[in-house]
């Protein structure tokens, strides 16, 4: 069996290391070597951007936040899910602007360059600095972590608070939709959605495409139209 190689490693803000390593034909990004994502795994990604979009309805000229690139799987998604949409903008929100040059570079091919999509806008930062100083979205969608605690950054755990769902409820249009993508169930974060006022629902999906893997979970969130 070929070793891995590491092709790029960085360190984040707060001083984890995020490590890009390839195998043959597959890719793994690591965070203090711990696997935060695979080529291998898109399947439950893919999931989040078509279960978001479907919930949008037939809404006309969607404006669509995507929180984490990862390997451009759930953005790929969600260009393709919107596919017909007149005007559909989407801007995808990467905190660690390796990950940008990643997807730009040996990532690239592997969800069909979607950064070259003119529907795209990249913005390199803090996805909550979206959520605070934008326009309103039609739906936010969540891929920053391992789910609704912080795994990647310390600093994303406010995403998941009663004070930022909160935030994150503000910057939705009547209707819009938050999407979060977990590796487990959290009941007690479908309980934090219901109480800052979005209609949850819990979607579980599986890991890898063809109904292959372990089981994941999607966290829908609707908010009210008053």
């Amino acid at each position: 069996m070929q070793p891995w190689r590491t092709l790029d490693a960085v360190v984040t803000p707060d001083g984890r290391e995020l490590v890009l390593a390839q195998r043959g034909d597959m890719f793994l990004i690591e965070v203090d070597g711990e696997e935060l994502m695979s080529s291998r795994t898109h399947g439950s990604e893919e999931d989040l951007a078509r279960l978001a979009v479907a919930a949008l309805g037939d809404r006309a000229a969607p404006r669509v936040l995507v929180g984490g690139l990862g390997m451009g799987f759930t953005l790929r998604a969600t260009l393709d899910s919107l596919a017909g949409r007149s005007g559909a903008t989407v801007v995808v929100a990467e905190v660690f602007p390796a990950v940008v040059a990643w997807n730009r570079g040996p990532l690239a091919h592997l969800a069909g360059h979607p950064l070259d999509d003119p529907r795209v806008e990249v913005a390199e930062g803090d996805v909550a600095e979206r959520l605070a100083n934008d326009e309103p979205y039609d739906a936010v969608l969540l891929d920053v972590d391992n789910g609704p605690d912080a795994f990647t950054l310390d600093g994303n755990r406010h995403l998941y608070t009663a004070a930022g769902l909160e935030r994150i409820r503000r910057a939705l249009t009547p209707g819009g939709v938050l999407a979060v993508w977990s590796a487990s169930d959290d009941p007690r974060f479908e309980d934090r959605l219901r109480r800052a006022r979005f209609t949850p629902r819990v979607h579980r999906v599986r890991a890898r495409a063809g109904g292959k893997g372990s089981r994941h979970a999607i966290f829908l969130g609707q908010r009210s139209i008053q």
